[in-house]
């Protein structure tokens, strides 16, 4: 087994992403070990994390991992990337009190948490994420509730069809 170096690595993980349905972390395990390389858990998750990696529901209703566009994204503003990640991964948005709280597809919410911090949406005072919930923390529950209908008003109406909501 080989260590490559984190660029050579993450491109190897490109490859691979773009190449295979991998549908989780030991399925990206198993590829990279198939090419040799030694790797942990933990880089693995940074590398998703570092690379923008998220997870779509493929043509079978599996999730699979897949390079967040960056090429699409990269002449956007903060705001613009927020909208486009925000309909590819959310499920679901409500509130609780003066939380926002924003469901995702398995293993995104990190990512949706960093591109909201990005954007440095002034109602929002903290982000909190877990595996696929991020939790925004606001002033008050008219601030939550407004976010809330923000957050409802990007997300298209065909990706809600889409997941059944």
């Amino acid at each position: 087994m080989t260590n490559l170096h984190k660029n050579e690595r993450q491109k190897l993980i490109k490859q691979i992403i773009t190449q295979y349905p991998i549908h989780t972390q030991e399925d990206l395990l198993a590829h990279l070990q198939k090419e040799n390389v030694d790797i942990t858990q933990a880089t693995i998750s940074r590398d998703i994390r570092d690379l923008e990696i998220i997870k779509v529901i493929d043509e079978n209703g599996e999730t699979k991992f897949t390079m967040y566009n960056a090429s699409q994204t990269e002449n956007q503003n903060e705001e613009g990337k927020l909208v486009n990640l925000f309909n590819d991964v959310v499920t679901k948005v409500e509130h609780v009190q003066f939380l926002t709280i924003i469901h995702t597809l398995p293993d995104n919410a990190s990512l949706l948490a960093a591109i909201i911090d990005e954007a440095r949406l002034p109602e929002v005072k903290c982000s909190l994420a877990g595996f696929d919930t991020v939790v925004l923390i606001v002033s008050d529950e008219t601030r939550a509730i407004e976010m809330e209908n923000y957050f409802n008003s990007i997300w298209q109406k065909q990706t809600r069809e889409q997941i059944g909501n």
